[in-house]
């Protein structure tokens, strides 16, 4: 049995600890929002093998007093697609002919007047974390003890902590979706995406609210459950103190005579006393 009541507080340590480590991922990650940028294609300069430049070649008169330029590429073909991610920390995009990247910080990106919503949205990530990781604390010190704790107290903190880690969470991830797009439309030149959507730490951070959720209404159900046992369990007890067994007749030996009626005359009984009567008192009295 308490091999049994350990496993389901493991199962209810469970989603928390899911939505810590989703939580955690998402806000150390830059990978929110991904995305394509159109960039104009540089010079290759006569270098031959680099790719994703513009090839030209020169010309010159007859004379030599003048140099031509001849570029080939025309239209779409002078820009290049350059894919780029964002998180909450740094925006990083892909460099021309080679694998790494440049990164840079997305707050230097952002409208000057909307990095305080930013940090604000940044400051109710943390409180998400710290509220989570402290649900984790109580239902860890659940599982690892068997007794000296007030396991009501314990389950009504976790549903009131997650519930509100969720909410914060629930805020930080819609004043980032609104940062984000505000700056697809005001941010600088050299930054705009021409095409984007949402990363997998943006569905992470949702992932996070929803085990939040998830883990509120299990510490609620156990709350209320337990509640209601313990209510049973007094009412029982008060029940069994009130049973009829409690009140006892009383003893005979001081409180009932033994008689014996005799018929009389004038419709009164003798009635023969026997016990609890001084030596010196008549056997019989007379009742009308």
């Amino acid at each position: 049995m308490d091999r049994r009541a350990r496993q389901q507080r493991a199962l209810a340590l469970l989603p928390v600890c899911l939505a810590l480590t989703f939580s955690l991922t998402a806000v150390c990650s830059s990978y929110w929002c991904e995305g394509t940028r159109r960039v104009a294609k540089p010079l290759c300069q006569d270098r031959p093998g680099v790719l994703h430049c513009i090839h030209y070649s020169r010309g010159s008169s007859d004379n030599g007093s003048q140099a031509v330029q001849y570029i080939w590429e025309m239209g779409d073909d002078k820009f290049v697609q350059r894919r780029f991610h964002v998180g909450l920390w740094q925006s990083c995009e892909e460099t021309l002919g080679s694998t790494g990247e440049n990164c840079r910080s997305f707050q230097s990106v952002i409208p000057a007047e909307e990095q305080g919503v930013l940090w604000l949205s940044i400051g109710a990530e943390v409180l998400n974390i710290l509220l989570t990781l402290t649900s984790v604390v109580l239902l860890g010190s659940r599982v690892r003890h068997h007794s000296g704790f007030h396991w009501l107290k314990v389950d009504a903190s976790v549903a009131i902590l997650t519930v509100l880690a969720g909410l914060l969470a629930m805020v930080a991830h819609m004043m980032y979706t609104t940062i984000f797009q505000i700056t697809v439309n005001l941010g600088p030149e050299d930054w705009k995406p021409q095409t984007w959507d949402y990363g997998w730490s943006y569905c992470l951070a949702w992932g996070s609210f929803a085990l939040c959720m998830v883990a509120s209404v299990m510490a609620t159900s156990r709350y209320t459950a337990a509640r209601r046992e313990l209510a049973e369990k007094k009412s029982g007890q008060k029940g069994s103190q009130h049973s009829p067994q409690d009140f006892q007749k009383p003893k005979t030996s001081e409180s009932v005579w033994e008689t014996e009626a005799a018929p009389s005359p004038a419709g009164c009984a003798l009635i023969s006393v026997s016990k609890h009567l001084p030596p010196e008192a008549p056997g019989k009295v007379s009742v009308c």
